[in-house]
């Protein structure tokens, strides 16, 4: 029997994952199925959201007065791609139209413009005046799959030094061994996410 759209979202948003996946906040996965959401976008939101889980349970044990909004990110990591549901050519392309669709999608649907606007800024760290919570989530869209990007590591390790105390140099072996770390997973990861078709 074939599956269904229906099930194969199910299947994204509930299925365990190598390594392991927490599921997405109930708000963000009740979100996606009435939006009737491709599979893989939910699969790629599972990814992204628990790698940020990842960095933000880091980020509260190091930096205990850190000031921030922990949910922000988990939220901000689990919609910043939910605009390609209107462009859903980006699922497997370039583009950057699901940005701002993403947030106006969102703010739609009743959710806050502070929690909207990683939608809109995941990809634009160096072009906003970005915070721990922003910077948190673009390394998390970034190192789920290996990715390193320096200048947007760069500021987060700023940040985290400004908040910290220590030298930079220090905050980024931290960092840096955190991210090597949760990279060496990205094998498993990117399995994860083609299993799951772009469209119905």
């Amino acid at each position: 029997m074939t599956a269904t759209p229906s099930d194969l979202l199910s299947r994204a948003l509930n299925a365990c994952g190598e390594p392991p996946l927490r599921p997405l906040p109930a708000v963000v996965a009740e979100l996606l199925r009435s939006l009737e959401a491709p599979p893989r976008l939910a699969a790629h939101l599972r990814l992204v959201h628990d790698v940020a889980a990842e960095l933000v349970a880091w980020a509260e044990a190091r930096y205990p007065e850190l000031v921030w909004d922990r949910d922000a990110v988990l939220f901000g990591a689990a919609t910043h791609d939910v605009g390609k549901v209107l462009h859903p050519g980006e699922l497997s392309g370039p583009g950057s139209d699901h940005e701002t669709a993403g947030r106006d999608l969102l703010l739609e649907h009743g959710f806050a413009p502070g929690l909207a606007r990683f939608a809109a800024d995941h990809a634009r760290w160096g072009d906003t005046d970005a915070g721990i919570e922003d910077l948190l989530v673009s390394v998390a869209d970034k190192v789920w799959k290996d990715k390193r990007v320096p200048d947007l590591e760069d500021g987060l390790v700023r940040e985290l030094a400004g908040v910290s105390g220590r030298e930079p140099w220090e905050e980024y072996l931290a960092l840096d061994d955190l991210l090597t770390r949760i990279g060496a997973d990205a094998a498993r990861r990117l399995a994860f996410q083609v299993a799951f078709p772009v469209g119905a």
